[in-house]
Order: C-alpha cells, then sequence, then structure tokens
C-alpha cells in the first residue's frame, strides 16, 4: 500500500512539473506568438469614431497588426474640432470600449488622460461629472479629499470600460507660468513632499478600481516655458535635478510598473529629447534607477518630435533609446500658418500599419534586434496579465 502510494505521488509531482512547464504564459506567448503580433503589441493609437463598425480601418488594425492599445479624446484636433471623435455620452462611450475589448483577442490598453479640471476627456457637457484639477487638489492638501477625488475619477473610468489612465501627473510646478503644465493646474505643487503625498492616493484609488496608471511625465516637465505639443521645449537653463525626485521614490517604493516619458530637451542629460535618449532611458531609468517597468512614450505626434525628426527616425530612435510602447495620438494640433517649417500631420487611419511594418524592416536590416522586441512584449504582457 506504501509502495502504491509513493509511485502515485511521484507520478502526481511529474505530472505537475509537467503541466506547469508546458503552460508558463509568460514561456508560451513569447514563443507562439510572431513578431508581428509581438510588434503591434508595442503600438497604441488614436483614432476617430464613437461607433466601431467592421469597416472602419481600426478593426484591421487590430486583426491584422494585433495594436496593444487605443487613446481616446474628447476633441479632434486636426479638423479644428469638425470632426467627432471618441466621446459623446456615457451610454454611448460604454458601448465603444465594449466594443474595443471585444474585437482584440489580447488584453486591450484602453487609455485616456483624465487627470481632472482643465485636462479631461470626459466632460460634463457631455453627461459625465466634473473634477478638480491637481493644483488644485495640491492646494487643499487634504488626503481623505484627494481620496474622495481619485475614487471618483477611478470609478467612472471603470465605468466606462476604460483601464489605463495617464496620471498622476509627478512633475514639479517650478514654473506657474508653464504653458503646458502649471498653466493649466496639472501639478500638485513645486514641493516634492506634495507631489508624492498625493500621487500615492491617485495610484492607490486607481489601483482599487482595477485602473492601471501612468505616472508621468519623464524626466520632469514642470520648469518648461514653452509646450512640447506645440514645438521644441527646452528645459536646459530651468530644469534641476529635484525634478527627478517624485519618479525616484515611485520606483524605489514599486508604486508603479509603468512610466511615461516626455520630449523636453535638456542638455544637461543628453542631446537628445528625452523620449528618444539612451542616456536618459535606458542609463537614468534603466540602470541608475533599476526601473524594469514599462515605459510608455508620450504621443509621438507631438511638435517636439514630429518638427525635428521623421516618422521612421523618430521610432527607430525611441526603440534604441529602451521604450517599450509608443503613443500616436492621431490628434496632432495644426500647424499655425505663421510657422513655415512645421510639419502638416493629417489624421491617418492606418498609422499602425505603418508604424508596425517600420519596425518589422528595423529588425529585418538588424537595426533592432528580436531580443529588444522580445523584452518590450514581455513587458506589455506582464501588466496586462493583471487586467
Amino acid at each position: 500500500m506504501l509502495k502504491k502510494r509513493s509511485i502515485f505521488l511521484l507520478l502526481l509531482i511529474m505530472v505537475t512539473a509537467f503541466i506547469a512547464c508546458t503552460t508558463n504564459p509568460k514561456k508560451k506567448a513569447l514563443e507562439n506568438d510572431s513578431l508581428k503580433r509581438k510588434i503591434g503589441q508595442m503600438i497604441m493609437i488614436g483614432f476617430r469614431g464613437t461607433t466601431l463598425q467592421p469597416d472602419d480601418a481600426l478593426y484591421q488594425m487590430m486583426d491584422d497588426y494585433h495594436i496593444g492599445g487605443v487613446v481616446l479624446y474628447s476633441k479632434d484636433l486636426p479638423s479644428k474640432f469638425t470632426q467627432k471623435r471618441n466621446v459623446e455620452s456615457p451610454g454611448q462611450l460604454k458601448k465603444l470600449t465594449a466594443a474595443l475589448h471585444s474585437i482584440s483577442d489580447t488584453p486591450l490598453f484602453i487609455g485616456i488622460d483624465e487627470e481632472g479640471g482643465n485636462v479631461k476627456r470626459l466632460e460634463s457637457a457631455d453627461g459625465f461629472k466634473d473634477d478638480m484639477s491637481h493644483q488644485q487638489i495640491g492646494a487643499i492638501d487634504n488626503a481623505d479629499t484627494t481620496r474622495t477625488w481619485a475614487t471618483q475619477l477611478s470609478k467612472e473610468l471603470a465605468d466606462m470600460g476604460i483601464n489605463m489612465n495617464f496620471g498622476p501627473v509627478l512633475d514639479l510646478n517650478i514654473n506657474p507660468e508653464n504653458p503646458i503644465i502649471g498653466g493649466r493646474e496639472r501639478s500638485f505643487s513645486k514641493a516634492v513632499d506634495t507631489v508624492l503625498k498625493h500621487g500615492k492616493i491617485f495610484v492607490e484609488a486607481h489601483k482599487e478600481n482595477g485602473i492601471i496608471t501612468v505616472p508621468k511625465h519623464f524626466p520632469g516637465h514642470g520648469s518648461s516655458q514653452n509646450d512640447s505639443h506645440k514645438g521644441l521645449a527646452d528645459v536646459s537653463k530651468t530644469w534641476t535635478a529635484e525634478e527627478l525626485l517624485p519618479f525616484e521614490h515611485f520606483i524605489k517604493e514599486g508604486l508603479t510598473e509603468v512610466l511615461m516619458t516626455c520630449h523636453v530637451y535638456n542638455e544637461n542629460l543628453d542631446t537628445l529629447p528625452a523620449t528618444l535618449s539612451p542616456k536618459i532611458i535606458r542609463g537614468l531609468l534603466r540602470e541608475d534607477y533599476q526601473f524594469d517597468g514599462l515605459i510608455i512614450s508620450d504621443d509621438m505626434h507631438m511638435r517636439a518630435i514630429s518638427n525635428f525628426y521623421d516618422f521612421e527616425t523618430s521610432i527607430e530612435k525611441a526603440i534604441s533609446a529602451g521604450v517599450d510602447m509608443l503613443l500616436f495620438s492621431n490628434n496632432a494640433y495644426p500647424c499655425p500658418e505663421d510657422e513655415p517649417d512645421c510639419v502638416k500631420l493629417p489624421y491617418n487611419p492606418n498609422i499602425a500599419k505603418e508604424a508596425v511594418e517600420h519596425i518589422l524592416r528595423l529588425v529585418e536590416e538588424g537595426k533592432v534586434s528580436e531580443a529588444r522586441i522580445n523584452k518590450s512584449y514581455e513587458r506589455i504582457m506582464k501588466v496586462k496579465s493583471k487586467l
């Protein structure tokens, strides 16, 4: 009897070990998924449409190119607000996100910039709740108020089928006149401790409601005098190392698995915009801070990138620098009439196709290794496994 029991236990251990080896999700995913699929997961795009139809280009982008995510907007900038974008009402948005989830054969990031205050895609005019800005929350400086605010905000996202919020903003309010951070009340404070206090609560509340947070904008956009959406944002003379502290603390305390870069130019760190800089991404973020999580670019269609680097070059440089996921808003600011050097970026329904096929060429030409693609894919799928 004892012998039979020992044989049974031995067989059970062998079968369990075999199943564990053959069903390891990370190993299986990396072995079974094609290179094209892995690259597709590295792409996140914006699109036009308040509904999803089988003949929409987005269907092909998801079906043939396996894109990793989409980003939602309430307004369409290329058309100067004459075109519809993605948000009309709570009921409509729920149907749209449900359709998006249903046609993706891999968990899909559905991202949004829902910071509160001046940076909201779910607006009260469309039937959504009003939320205070980061700056208002920082000025009140009350943990309970912040928790209530962040909980309401994240619950609304979860109810709408959205699973990723590009926030909190960890930039320090160094320059209150900054047109894209301080001027839009997007920073909790110029004090590191205040930013950390409210940023942590923001993350905790979102996590409780199943929302992935993406702290931004590494390595700091709070001291800039210009808006990187509209052109070069050179912080070389205004930036200080203190702006790194909120990000450093978040990483060391294990508060985030995802970070967003920004496109500021800072000659103290490198001669390339941060998103394209190996010194900043691979050196400072990966090696010095030991961050091995998912790095998402800020919008690659911002003028700080697109006015100085063509589509192909910017993709190659960002991947080489260490960015895992490239975000293309398809929602670029129109070129001002008095800026002849501004590169026109019309809405492109095939943007994901073009990005994936270009990255495939980079691999074929030996400019990007398959190992590099595999690493980004692994980081993306690790985060998605928690959705």
